[in-house]
Formats: C-alpha cells, structure tokens, sequence
C-alpha cells in the first residue's frame, strides 16, 4: 500500500510545516559534490560558479495523470525519475550535469511522507549523477501533483554537441537497446486495469524486471561521454531518446538539414522487450520507434570514424544520413521497402484515452 492509500492518522499534513519550513525539512540532509556550487537552498538564489565554462540548463515538467499514474508508480521512483530525464537532456549536449532546482505543486492528499519519499528518490539520483540541490519552489495544486525540475551542467565550448551537426554521409548511432520502456509501461497499465476491475487480484510481474526497470526507474547515459572521449569520436550531433526513435531522428533531420535512412533490421531491442510487445500483439519496431522514454542516446559521426565503434556493446550503427530531399524513411526488414518516419512519439497535448 502507498503512503497516499495510508489512512494512519499520525501522516504529517503539509500545513504542519508551511512553504519555507517544508522545503528545509526536505533539504536539509542534501550534500553536494560540485566545487561550481557556491549558495545552494536557504537564499533568494542559488550560486554557481561556472569557472569560464559554458552553463547549460535543461527543465521539464512532469504532471500526474499526463507523464505519470500514481496507482503504479511508487514515489521514490518518480522523484528519482524526475531527476533521470533531466540529466539525460544534459547527457546529450555531452555536458557533465552539476545542479538541479525542484519545484513542486502539490495537493491537500500528499502527507509530508509522501513527499518525503519522492525526496528520497530524488536523493539517490543526486547521488548517482553527482548533481547537487541548490533550490526549488512549492506550492499547492488542486489538481494533484506536478514537479518541475531545472537540472545546470558545464562544459567547455569544444566539448558540447548539438542537434544541428549532422552531414550527409554520417552514420546514425544509438546507445543500449529500444522498446523497452514502452512495454514495461504497457504491462504496468495491463496490470493495474485487472486491479481496479477486482482490486483481490495479485499482478502479475514476475519476469518482467528488465522492462519494469526500463520504465520506472530509467537512467542516464552520462557514462557515453567517457566511453566516446576515449574512442577519440566527437558526435556531429546528439539527441536524447525520450519522445520515441522516429521522432528524435526527424528532429536531427530538421536542425541539421539533412535526412535519415533507418535500417529495421538494426535497431537494437532486447529479447524480453519483443517478446513482450508479441505477447500484447504489438509490433515490436513500433515499441523502438514510437514508444519513447528509454533515455538512449542518439547521435551522429563521421563515416571515418566507423572503425572505431565497430562491434562495440554499447553502440549500434542503424543508419546514415543522406540528402534533405530524400527524406526520412525506415528501410524494412527483408524488402527494403521504404516506409515514411512519421513522428507518432510521446505528445502531451494530444487526446488520449481516459484510463
């Protein structure tokens, strides 16, 4: 049972503390690693001493009902995935995340408990990605909870990557594997559907660990920017996958202006994710290309550099950049048919069905 199903009366109503008191008895045990954090939580603003470097922010905000559901989602893990998809962001500009700001609306049902363990999720992300709290806001919501994080990273010009690089003949690249977030996700909503229809059924989870993980609690390829500085290999261009492949590669299409050939047969998907997706007669390319939410990064290099990440397990070369006016298309398994990338990922404004 979670702490918002928990009747017990001894639950701390957030008006015990009030706006100020509540972000201190949140922070309070936050450390920091940064030497660039120089004023963190407790003044007007936060202090940052970027030593010459270039800051780079990132925010996004996660609002429930929309980017999560609280009967499935527990709050350790939504605080420390709040924190994942805003280092990713800074993962692909190849920039070292260093600070995060969190901010949150929140409703008369969250006891400080609960937002204690959202804090704890965040916590263990803080510390995973050695990023420092240095400030935030709260307020009330009538419309339950919203969290917004800003997460600050540094870098040296030469070093940060952008969308806009790629050249016709580069090779198109991705980290891990793709899918697998989308039907960890799918499985979630299976399971939680049998449970609101008859609330004695147990879930059935088991064997599905990977895919689970894969969506509720993601990481960060901050580790490709170490693995790729010694392959002696700068991106021409870099995005991470968060709103699914096809649309990450349109969007590299039109900062770059070039167009993308994606090969079916290439896209790296991990077993349990295809046969998952066959067991709830999806497509499992479908799952890669429009699912979102698995945090890889995608990016661009120089056909010159093909040697150098050649058979790597990290990486998978899956296509290569051609003309504008040739367009962006999948290159099907076996017929080589090609079929149109259509950017059908992740979109918060479009309808979607009640669950």
């Amino acid at each position: 049972m979670s702490i918002l199903e928990d009747k017990d009366p001894q639950l701390t109503p957030i008006s015990t503390y009030g706006e100020f008191g509540l972000i201190k008895h949140l922070t309070e045990n936050f450390s920091f690693s940064n030497p660039s954090t120089e004023i963190a939580v407790g003044d007007d603003a936060a202090v940052i001493d970027a030593n010459n470097q270039k800051v780079v922010v990132t925010t996004d905000m996660l609002a429930e009902g929309v980017h999560f559901n609280l009967g499935y989602v527990p709050l350790k893990h939504l605080g420390y995935k709040a924190v994942v998809v805003n280092v990713s962001d800074l993962a692909a500009m190849n920039a070292t995340p260093t600070q995060i700001l969190v901010s949150m609306a929140v409703s008369s049902r969250f006891p400080v408990e609960a937002l204690e363990e959202i804090y704890a999720g965040i916590a263990l992300a803080c510390e995973r990605y050695k990023v420092d709290l240095i400030g935030g806001d709260t307020t009330s919501s009538t419309s339950g909870l919203i969290m917004s994080i800003t997460a600050i990273g540094l870098e040296n010009s030469e070093n940060l990557i952008k969308r806009s690089g790629a050249k016709v003949n580069d090779l198109l690249v991705v980290t891990g594997d793709l899918g697998g977030a989308y039907a960890g996700l799918q499985i979630l909503e299976r399971e939680h559907a049998v449970f609101l229809a008859n609330p004695n059924m147990q879930p059935e989870m088991e064997g599905y660990d990977y895919i689970l993980e894969r969506q509720l609690k993601p990481e960060a390829r901050t580790d490709i920017k170490k693995i790729l500085t010694e392959l002696d290999i700068k991106p021409t261009s870099m995005i991470d996958v968060s709103d699914g492949l096809s649309s990450e590669i349109l969007h590299l299409s039109d900062q770059s202006k070039v167009g993308f050939r994606l090969y079916e047969e290439k896209i790296p998907m991990d077993s349990l994710t295809i046969s998952t997706a066959e067991e709830l007669n999806l497509n499992p390319v479908m799952c890669a290309l429009n699912g979102g939410e698995d945090y890889e990064l995608l990016f661009t290099i120089a056909p010159d550099d093909f040697d150098k990440i050649r058979n790597h397990p990290d990486f998978s070369v899956i296509g290569h950049a051609v003309d504008l006016d040739q367009g962006n298309y999948l290159v099907a398994r076996g017929s080589n048919e090609l079929i149109a990338l259509n950017a059908q990922g992740w979109d918060a404004f479009l309808k979607r069905k009640e669950s």
